[in-house]
């Protein structure tokens, strides 16, 4: 089983229509069309990554704008998670790559034709090849880090998750606490975490909110996307490990708000979860991705944000 993180482009023109690519085909069916993108470089900042791939894809030069909207698609063993990026065209001629074809299409005509998962996320169409299906059933539905490196060399290992600012109508927001023994044991973090195979990263931060703190949440937006990397983690066994973790980040509401708690087995990351008024954040050590939320999000229109079902 395998984990991949992926970032594409959603480029238009004036009048709408979307920038897609094909392969070039002879003598049959016309291929796919395919947003401008692909798999994102071990490190590489996401947004970074869309910029990079579009452009190469297009021969456009372009700029990533902000993050759309997070998918998945789980198939043949392999689960991607993919961030789809507003991209806009900033000069330049047009010239894909050899045997690939580059079209401005209207989005009536791309949702006829044969075309990617990731174009009908692009479109809103419903596409039973995003998250959700599952050809077989994994062993392992979570990224784990890599075996153990051999003397002198450091492995490499990538993550996925979806956390949530999470509102009450009152304006609270609720957090969790890291468990001691794990990395920033002891701050309050967003609720949230990694993506399970065949799950959307919506899915996944409903269900990792219900485990943290017991809420029923409804996800809203998606408010950004980050990302670290940690050349000197150490991973389980003790081994250091080259670390690169993504995060996107949802608000959500709770409209039925009770006493946080959590509700997943013992053991796990989370030693408890709270209710706090915005006003009292500064006085609490705070994850690094509270502290990037926090740079995006006003606090106090987050619980006026229209919710959007899980």
């Amino acid at each position: 089983m395998q984990f991949r993180i992926a970032a594409y482009g959603e480029v238009r023109d004036e009048s709408g229509r979307l920038l897609l690519t094909r392969r070039n085909r002879t003598g049959r069916e016309a291929a796919p069309w395919h947003l401008p993108g692909g798999v994102i470089d071990h490190g590489e900042p996401p947004a970074s990554a869309a910029q990079r791939l579009v452009a190469a894809h297009t021969g456009f030069e372009v700029a990533a704008l902000r993050p759309l909207e997070a998918v998945a698609v789980a198939r043949r063993g392999t689960h991607t998670n993919a961030i789809l990026y507003q991209v806009a065209v900033e000069g330049g001629p047009a010239s894909g790559p050899d045997g690939e074809a580059l079209e401005w299409v209207d989005p009536a005509t791309a949702a006829k034709e044969t075309h990617s998962p990731f174009v009908s996320a692009c479109l809103g169409l419903a596409d039973d090849r995003l998250a959700g299906r599952v050809d077989k059933a994994p062993t392992e539905l979570r990224p784990t880090p890599p075996a153990k490196a051999k003397k002198g060399r450091r492995r490499r290992g990538q993550r996925f998750g979806a956390y949530g600012v999470v509102a009450d109508a009152a304006g609270r927001i609720l957090l969790a606490r890291i468990a001691e023994g794990y990395p920033g044991g002891g701050t309050w973090h967003l609720p949230g975490g990694g993506v399970d195979f065949g799950e959307s990263p919506r899915a996944a931060v409903f269900r990792e909110i219900y485990e943290e703190t017991g809420q029923d949440a409804s996800v809203g937006a998606l408010l950004n996307v980050t990302s670290f990397r940690h050349r000197r983690a150490i991973g389980p066994e003790g081994y250091p490990l080259d670390w690169h973790g993504v995060r996107a980040i949802y608000s959500a509401t709770v409209a039925d708000p009770s006493a946080a708690q959590v509700v997943e087995a013992a053991g796990g990351s989370t030693s408890e979860s709270r209710w706090f008024d915005a006003g009292v954040l500064a006085d609490l050590p705070l994850s690094a991705a509270v502290e990037d939320a926090l740079e995006v999000v006003d606090l106090t229109k987050l619980a006026a944000t229209p919710p959007r079902a899980a």
